[in-house]
């Protein structure tokens, strides 16, 4: 099967996801990119099963990672937030740690795009995804314009092929 047969075959299948914003001073009500990110969800047909605002910490993002991982739903985690360098950015780490199969083309892809908008300063992003306990993971930055650079041009796009070869 080709590729293009295989994305027609997942087309019309909606994921259910999790949306998981790591911020040390986010709330919900603040959260613009995590907003921004169920709102894409449920405009491109997928349903959003979860949500949480949780601190830059090592063993609260490895509690979300083992709440939303390996259940029938959600099929997809998105973490946004604390992909950067700083001492306080270790969603990266911890995700990644966490991954049994990892996607490096999100990440590579993910970074040239930004090269394209940002300059050079796309180096710093730690942007990753995979597969964990049969869920698709992502992990992309925290600013808007980033959330929407990852949503338009990669996880919407792919999402439902990703969550279709998964579950084959």
């Amino acid at each position: 099967m080709s590729y293009e047969q295989h994305q027609e075959a997942a087309a019309d299948r909606p994921a259910a996801c999790a949306v998981v914003t790591v911020s040390d001073t986010r709330t919900p009500e603040t959260d613009v990119s995590g907003a921004y990110i169920q709102q894409a969800l449920k405009e491109a047909g997928h349903t959003v099963s979860g949500y949480a605002v949780i601190k830059d910490e090592p063993d609260q993002i490895q509690a979300a990672l083992e709440r939303w991982t390996g259940k029938e739903e959600p099929q997809a985690l998105i973490f946004t937030g604390g992909t950067g360098i700083g001492k306080r950015d270790t969603t990266f780490d911890i995700v990644s740690a966490f991954l049994e199969k990892t996607l490096p083309g999100f990440g590579e892809i993910f970074r040239y795009l930004s090269y394209e908008e940002i300059g050079s300063g796309a180096i710093m992003s730690r942007a990753t995804a995979g597969v964990a306990r049969n869920t698709i993971v992502f992990s992309i930055p925290g600013s808007r314009n980033a959330v929407g650079l990852a949503m338009e041009k990669l996880i919407l796009k792919e999402l439902p092929h990703l969550v279709w070869e998964v579950a084959r």
